[in-house]
């Protein structure tokens, strides 16, 4: 570790234990939810993974946005551990499962309260980590967590069903989850600016998303995301069919191909902080997008297992390009207090992305061949690149100017470059609440969208 390594921080260190701890019982299940699956249908099991996993990416694209519409009005620190509490609660009710519907139920449960949990989670670390290298470390170390979890999780739990059944993998999840409530309980969280929102339900609850399909360089992070989950899902769904059907090779071989997707994305995880302090997000994720798009149409070279091998490398390689910076994009792109819903609004968003990404590359995979899925996929990730390339201006400037039309309105506030109106003494200090008015202004200043900047302005 460098002196500048957030984990020097006591309170990110533990709330990365929380993440690591949530992250190993998560994949734990995952294993032993694919061995109950067998259990309650047999044969049928894929299809009742399928559908859980389809519930899973649902619960994400529908809870995300309305947690991160009303987080800012709730306690932080609580509302983690509630989340952490309900986790915990829903995967310890699995092992007494007895039908394929309370699977679905406890998956979009779990899944539903993960939803809420993760966006939450994670605006919440730019608040204590306010210095960009150690934040960029951190989400390095993140990515990092989530690549070792991919390929730790099966090895750990194939090691304990040598000695227990899998409901016990069940009950280990559950341990982890109240493991990293007890981790959150154990830090004091700063408390997040005041969010200066106080409109209605669907204002809340759409928030988050206004602010991040109005925003250009978020609107190139959707973009982005699509190439991800274009070639994410080739690997994820199809690497099993290509090693074991297409090359004839074997279980070893399948997990062997997945760990060089892990280890691209573990790799370029550790090396991007130090680049990302002489190149821009821009620069790197758009490149992310072409390696791509590139890994993909090498796949139509009908690769073997030795050439498939450094093209998995490649793809996990470009996805971490893309994904390691994002939430820099994200932290810069919204108010501390609007910085839950702007992050619930990537997750929902992103996610919405696999949840198309997934089934298209297993459809196009079975229904036209492999080499038809790698070719289509290859054309929508260069596509969704070259569409981020035109929406993320060259340069992309923090500070922008910009007219202020003359209103008058009330909310929550404190004084700042936007409010700078007279008192009568009633009003007591701020952040306080009480109808003012704004004088039409042009000035120039860091953008972002809210409340007082609800569109981006025109250039």
């Amino acid at each position: 570790m460098t002196l500048e390594s957030p984990l020097f921080n006591p309170t990110y260190r533990r709330l990365f234990a929380a993440q690591v701890s949530a992250l190993i019982g998560t994949g734990l299940t995952t294993v032993a939810l694919a061995l109950l699956a067998y259990d309650l249908a047999g044969g049928d099991a894929g299809a009742v993974l399928g559908t859980a996993l389809a519930l899973k990416m649902v619960a994400y694209v529908g809870i995300a946005p309305a947690v991160g519409g009303f987080a800012h009005r709730l306690p932080r620190r609580r509302l983690l551990i509630a989340l952490d509490i309900a986790r915990a609660g829903s995967v310890a009710c699995l092992p007494f499962v007895t039908e394929v519907w309370q699977i679905y139920l406890l998956i979009f449960l779990m899944n539903s309260f993960s939803a809420g949990f993760t966006p939450t989670f994670q605006a919440t670390i730019p608040d204590i980590l306010p210095d960009e290298a150690q934040y960029t470390r951190a989400l390095s170390l993140s990515r990092l967590a989530y690549d070792l979890e991919n390929l730790l999780s099966p090895t750990l739990a194939a090691a304990a069903l040598l000695v227990m059944t899998y409901d016990t993998l069940f009950a280990a999840n559950a341990v982890a989850f109240v493991g990293s409530a007890l981790l959150v309980w154990s830090v004091r969280l700063p408390s997040p600016k005041p969010s200066e929102r106080e409109h209605g339900l669907w204002h809340n609850l759409t928030f988050g998303i206004r602010v991040y399909v109005g925003t250009p360089r978020l609107r190139a992070l959707l973009a982005l995301s699509v190439a991800v989950a274009s070639a994410g899902a080739m690997v994820i769904v199809n690497t099993v069919v290509y090693v074991r059907d297409h090359l004839g090779g074997t279980d070893s071989d399948t997990a062997v191909a997945f760990a060089a997707a892990g280890a691209g994305s573990m790799i370029v995880a550790l090396l991007l902080p130090r680049a990302l302090e002489q190149l821009s997000d821009r620069f790197v994720m758009l490149c992310g997008g072409l390696v791509l798009g590139s890994g993909l149409l090498l796949g139509l070279t009908g690769p073997g297992l030795l050439a498939l091998l450094p093209i998995w490398f490649v793809l996990g390689a470009g996805s971490s390009l893309i994904q390691t910076p994002a939430a820099r994009l994200l932290r810069r792109s919204a108010q501390e207090g609007d910085r839950p819903a702007v992050y619930a609004a990537q997750f929902a968003l992103s996610h919405a992305c696999w949840l198309i990404a997934y089934p298209l590359a297993g459809w196009l995979g079975g229904s036209f061949g492999l080499a038809a899925a790698f070719a289509a996929l290859a054309v929508i990730a260069l596509a969704s690149t070259a569409a981020a390339f035109a929406l993320w201006p060259a340069g992309d400037p923090g500070e922008l100017e910009h007219w202020h039309s003359a209103l008058e309105h009330e909310h929550l506030h404190v004084h700042d470059e936007h409010h700078r109106h007279d008192h009568e003494g009633w009003e007591g200090p701020a952040p306080h609440h009480h109808p003012h008015r704004h004088a039409s202004l042009k000035h120039r200043h860091l953008y972002v969208i809210d409340l007082h900047h609800p569109l981006w302005p025109s250039r």
